[in-house]
């Protein structure tokens, strides 16, 4: 390739820095040679500099060329970059839960180099030569949970819209347009919009206007749009969840669910959980993270509109509840504060802010509002379920629990709600188990004995390609009852994996077992939830039998068996009967805070009023942990 450029051109100091760039991001991996076009006589050290770093560079800086077969794709990457690396950068959203730490096994690749096959873990192998890669195979049909628990809520959105008549100004009164809209938009809004800044866009509108009937759409003290005719409003819900995404599409005209999308989060490529993605982005800055989950939610608001056939311009406000890092990574905020004691967010109140800002594509004046969290890793999805399920309203005591990485749970009633979460890890998501994946088609979802054999479903009923996490328990509770695992999570029979599955009888040629690891991060993990359970109840000085139901929220909640959950102990065997399964809780109560603003204003103060018991200090607490560890005893 050759560069026809004249250095003369640009002061000194740009000179040098062109160089530099070029040294450093050479466009071909092969030499770039420079003809510099100097007509002037005056060739200085700095020109002379320019070529040479301009030359050295595309000598030392080589590109490879990385082809992906499957996907039929082929990108160019700097030597050294590793392929998780040279997956990100084609768009393939690798799986990668442990965050590229090269502990899961998850982001194996099947590579050739030169005629010879290889398979690596992507994101410890670095590139030094042009590779051809085949990426193993993910099913793409991943069972992401829409519904959940709904309760009747009245149809009173704050996003409305006003039809207004503007008698035009009688002689001798000096009142503008603007003073006299906002006068009558105050009037029938029931909000004062009499301090409303003009906005010169409406400004320009309202003679020509008001010679009809104005409506106005609005939302609390911001307006939105001037039309000629009556509008449609829309509004859009989303659950940002670590794992999944879920949006839901509402006329907030009639309160109707008109669509409802859900994709992946395309996080995961960071890491599994909240930590991972937390240390991604203080090492490399919040922008990859950011940047693709508003990417997914604008294609996801794209998919809703086309099923509900409707224009986005139609959609004036969207409302998002997410955990706290989700919260703060969509907003490109810094997690800092959450990775350090005292794990406090760097903002927690209810935000309303402008749609366009954060690159959503709707309406040009959209608002989105960001419902708000409680603490550091109890965010506003727990607020979500609350809205949806209302413990706050009720005398008995209930229990209320999202089983995911987090373990966020809520005990207490209308007297007194407290909250805690508790580090149960991503076993239950799929990772740091080594057949484990995510709810998708093929993941072994239910286990029972029946005649003395191993039982099992899986998704889909396609062919089992791994377990997932309600798969995982049901699993872990077989082998406990029928004394192939002891109280103490030793395998008996074996000392180093249990088989479920024969290698030809699965997907992915190697089976679908159960390792002695694997069995330790179970323990770990239902350890966390039954710890953070017993640090609840004591807080409010009450025992289990005063729980009268437990609401298990989320995708894995929804699908695992209850009876499994209490025999290997994460949950209160007495609670067994006790336990309801509320499905997308959060996403239920994004909807609800969506069509009724008197719950949306409400969220901020349930967020307040909620004592937030912090666990990571409390000796109490790793007493527990420690305690249930054991698996019950079914000698």
């Amino acid at each position: 390739m050759f560069v026809i450029f004249n250095p003369y051109t640009l002061p000194k100091e740009a000179m040098y820095f062109h160089g530099l760039f070029f040294y450093f991001y050479c466009l071909d991996r092969f030499t770039v040679f420079l003809i510099s076009a100097i007509i002037d006589t005056k060739c200085t050290t700095i020109s002379t500099l320019f070529i040479i770093l301009t030359f050295i560079g595309g000598i030392l800086l080589k590109l490879f060329n990385i082809h992906f077969i499957n996907e039929n794709q082929v990108i160019q990457v700097p030597e050294n970059t590793t392929l998780l690396e040279a997956e990100i950068k084609a768009g393939l959203i690798p799986d990668a839960p442990c965050g590229g730490q090269g502990t899961c096994g998850k982001c194996l690749v099947q590579i050739r180099v030169q005629e010879k096959s290889e398979l690596v873990k992507a994101c410890q192998t670095k590139v030094h030569s042009d590779i051809e890669i085949e990426t193993l195979k993910h099913t793409s049909k991943h069972a992401i949970l829409h519904e959940g628990f709904s309760r009747p809520v009245l149809l009173k959105p704050a996003l409305s819209c006003h039809a207004i008549k503007l008698e035009k100004a009688k002689p001798g009164e000096n009142a503008s347009d603007w003073q006299r809209l906002t006068t009558a938009l105050t009037k029938v809004s029931g909000t004062d919009m009499r301090h409303l800044e003009p906005d010169l866009t409406f400004v320009s509108q309202i003679y020509t206007l008001q010679k009809e009937k104005i409506y106005a759409v609005t939302l609390k003290n911001h307006l939105l749009d001037l039309k000629n005719a009556p509008v449609i409003p829309y509004g859009a819900a989303f659950d940002i969840g670590t794992t999944t995404v879920v949006g839901y599409l509402i006329n907030l005209t009639t309160g109707k669910v008109c669509a409802v999308a859900s994709t992946m989060n395309p996080q995961v490529q960071f890491g599994a959980d909240v930590i991972m993605r937390a240390n991604y982005a203080l090492e490399h800055g919040t922008k990859e993270l950011s940047s693709c989950i508003q990417t997914a939610i604008n294609k996801l608001i794209g998919q809703l509109t086309k099923e509900a056939e409707i224009e986005r311009n139609l959609i004036y406000q969207v409302i998002i509840a997410g955990n706290t890092c989700m919260h703060h990574l969509f907003l490109g905020i810094s997690p800092a504060s959450l990775v350090h004691a005292p794990y406090n967010p760097a903002v927690s109140q209810m935000l309303d802010l402008k749609a366009s800002d954060f690159s959503l594509s709707i309406h040009p004046n959209g608002r989105l509002i960001m419902l708000p969290d409680i603490a550091g890793f109890v965010g506003a999805d727990t607020i979500g379920c609350l809205l949806c399920v209302r413990p706050d309203l009720k005398e008995e005591i209930t229990l209320t629990i999202d089983i995911g990485t987090n373990g966020e749970m809520v005990l207490g009633n209308r007297e007194h709600l407290v909250t805690c979460s508790t580090a149960a890890g991503p076993a239950f998501e799929g990772a740091k188990i080594e057949c484990g994946m995510r709810g998708a088609a093929g993941a072994v979802d239910h286990v029972h004995f029946e005649n003395g054999n191993l039982k099992y479903t899986t998704i889909e009923n396609e062919k089992p390609l791994g377990l997932c996490g309600s798969g995982l328990i049901d699993l872990t509770a077989e082998l406990l009852k029928n004394h192939l695992i002891d109280s103490s999570g030793k395998l008996i029979q074996s000392k180093s994996s249990f088989t479920l599955i024969e290698p030809d009888e699965s997907q992915n040629f190697n089976g679908v077992y159960l390792t002695q690891k694997d069995i330790r991060e179970v323990q770990l993990a239902k350890a966390a939830i039954a710890a953070g359970i017993e640090s609840l109840e004591q807080e409010l000085g009450i025992t289990e039998d005063q729980i009268s139901k437990v609401y298990i929220a989320g995708a894995f909640g929804n699908y695992m068996n209850p009876q499994s959950a209490c025999e290997i102990g994460m949950i209160p065997f007495h609670l067994k009967d006790k336990i309801v399964p509320v499905g997308n809780a959060a996403g239920e109560g994004a909807k609800i805070a969506l069509i009724n603003e008197e719950e949306l204003l409400y969220a901020d103060k349930l967020a307040k009023k909620i004592s937030f018991v912090e666990l990571a200090a409390s000796e109490d607490f790793q007493d527990c942990f420690v305690d249930n560890l054991e698996f019950p005893d079914f000698s």
